[in-house]
């Protein structure tokens, strides 16, 4: 089987092209290759057809997305949702080339000469949700599975989804005769001139519910609820989303349900600060442990965990933990906690420790300017030689 082409190479346009400039990639190389314009060149038609497909994907937001994504696995087969481009013929080319309104100048491409072609089938898809999970540092440590009730549009219990009362049935359109379109047809010196439109009466089906269900007026849908499980993996953060298949709105008539997007939202944590897959927390220590050193117990996305100070430890030192940060979305292993020392100074004191305190100032090893250790500003002084 032949490789298909990429999509943006097809219409010439670079991945990042708006809407604007793919439609006019499209109009001026459909018009080009137009079957009209070239009769009897089967290459022209092939390309004409390749465009059309192109076309069809990347004017639209969800299939292009999609596209992006997945390539064109994403967008060809049965099971798509509505991309299912295997028996996409001349004539949908043809009449995606005139609902576009490109049609004009060309000849009457629906004429009798091509009356049998299939109509294309209308997408009845119900529409996308989009919702917002906020969930805490502890949960995207750990993964976690939540509930959530989703209000949609569901299939109506009176009708079955169908749209139609009891013992009713479907009968061809009065407006558009069971075509599905509505087409209007004028003559110039240059030619006929054919616009082709979708019937606003049965929205393209070409049948029409002789007596509508009376609690869903004949959609086939009220509004409704679920409650939703949805597992997040571990790792996941502020602007990652899940799609979650058929749980979005349903489709009119027994149509093809929409997808449920949940888009991760990340919640402010008291103590942690998120750096990528790292944490960051501030850890007040005594003086004496600072000086002295020791073990403290520090707080984890997990619980708690031993952390060993060395003697001299200073302010504003940070300490690894390694491992105990967020997990990797995609691979294999953790951040760290990075733990940043500062050295707890209190702001009352009763007698005897201000005693206590007074009497180790007079202690050298604890006057700053007769310090072993070069300070800061002895540093910046030797840095410029002040």
């Amino acid at each position: 089987m032949a490789t298909k082409k990429d999509y943006y190479e097809i219409l010439g346009v670079d991945r990042n092209a708006t809407q604007d400039e793919i439609k006019k990639a499209y109009r001026k190389l459909a018009v080009k290759y137009h079957p009209d314009k070239n009769q009897g060149n089967k290459e022209a038609e092939e390309k004409f057809k390749e465009l059309a497909e192109a076309y069809a994907v990347l004017s639209d937001p969800e299939k292009r997305r999609r596209y992006d994504q997945f390539g064109h696995a994403g967008v060809g087969g049965a099971g798509q949702q509505g991309f299912d481009f295997t028996d996409f013929d001349l004539a949908d080319a043809l009449r995606q080339f005139m609902e576009e309104g490109f049609g004009f100048g060309f000849g009457d491409i629906f004429g009798s000469s091509r009356s049998g072609s299939r109509r294309r089938r209308v997408t009845r898809k119900g529409s996308d949700l989009q919702i917002k999970l906020k969930l805490t540092l502890e949960e995207i440590a750990t993964g976690v599975t939540k509930k959530i009730k989703v209000r949609k549009k569901i299939a109506c219990p009176e009708c079955n989804g169908s749209g139609s009362a009891k013992y009713s049935k479907t009968v061809m359109c009065p407006v558009c005769h069971g075509s599905g379109e509505i087409r209007q047809v004028s003559r110039s010196l240059f030619g006929q001139f054919v616009n082709v439109t979708t019937c606003h009466r049965c929205n393209g089906e070409g049948q029409v519910i002789e007596n509508p269900c009376h609690s869903c007026h004949g959609t086939g849908l009220i509004d409704g609820s679920k409650t939703i499980e949805v597992n997040v993996p571990a790792g996941v953060s502020t602007g990652n989303y899940i799609t979650l298949s058929g749980e979005g709105n349903a489709g009119v008539r027994g149509g093809q349900p929409g997808d449920l997007i949940i888009y991760i939202e990340e919640a402010p944590h008291q103590i942690f600060q998120r750096q990528g897959n790292d944490i960051l927390l501030a850890l007040p220590i005594s003086f004496p442990t600072a000086a002295l050193g020791g073990t403290v117990e520090v707080p984890t996305l997990t619980g708690k965990a031993k952390l060993k100070i060395a003697p001299g430890t200073q302010s504003g030192k940070i300490l690894r933990m390694r491992g105990k940060g967020i997990p990797y979305l995609r691979s294999a292993g953790s951040g760290d906690q990075l733990v940043q020392v500062q050295v707890y100074v209190p702001t009352k004191l009763n007698e005897e420790e201000r005693l206590l305190l007074q009497k180790l100032a007079e202690s050298e090893n604890l006057d700053p300017s007769k310090s072993t250790h070069k300070s800061f500003f002895d540093k910046f002084k030797e840095a410029f030689k002040i």
